[in-house]
């Protein structure tokens, strides 16, 4: 019966007989977890926002810096200059508002996840 529970998305099962405080513990982890629940799905409407922004170049752009390439990589496979590369690049990581690569790749990682 707790599998079956928890499985159906229980927080905890509680055997009777049990102390009221047993029961208040659980009752305070469930509100402890759906608060970051909660938080975390806000988070990842923010980052989906966030991609909404940008334009079909610079979702472009997005999916081949996360897949690793170089700027001049990148050029060469779209046919356009490094230079418009790395303007593009900066201004997807001016709309996403990630202040490295690595926030900018753990946002999409996370949205991929998600999805």
């Amino acid at each position: 019966m707790a599998v079956r529970a928890v499985r159906a998305g229980a927080i905890d099962f509680i055997e009777k007989p049990f102390h009221d405080q047993t029961l208040l513990d659980a009752v305070h982890r469930a509100f402890d977890q759906d608060a970051d629940n909660r938080g975390e799905a806000s988070r990842l409407a923010d980052i989906q926002e966030r991609l909404t922004r940008l334009t079909p170049r610079e979702r472009e752009i997005l999916g081949q810096v996360v897949a690793g390439k170089r700027n001049k990589v990148i050029a060469a496979d779209l046919g356009i200059s490094q230079s418009t590369v790395e303007a593009h690049r900066a201004k997807v990581m001016e709309k996403m508002e990630a202040h490295s690569l690595s926030d900018l790749m753990r946002m999409t990682l996370a949205v991929d996840r998600a999805v």
